[in-house]
């Protein structure tokens, strides 16, 4: 928890560090997740 406040405390470094790791979640997304499901698990077509 110590690590975690120090870090929050630096608000350049904490920006930096959200805006990166948002940045790297670009393949996580749920539309991917249903759009994968309805065509693997459900072999069903997605329409949108």
């Amino acid at each position: 928890q110590r690590e975690v406040d120090a870090r929050w405390r630096d608000r350049r470094g904490w920006w930096r560090a959200s805006v990166l790791t948002t940045a790297g979640q670009g393949w996580c997304s749920s539309d991917r997740a249903i759009r994968e499901y309805a065509q693997d698990i459900w072999r069903i077509g997605v329409t949108a």
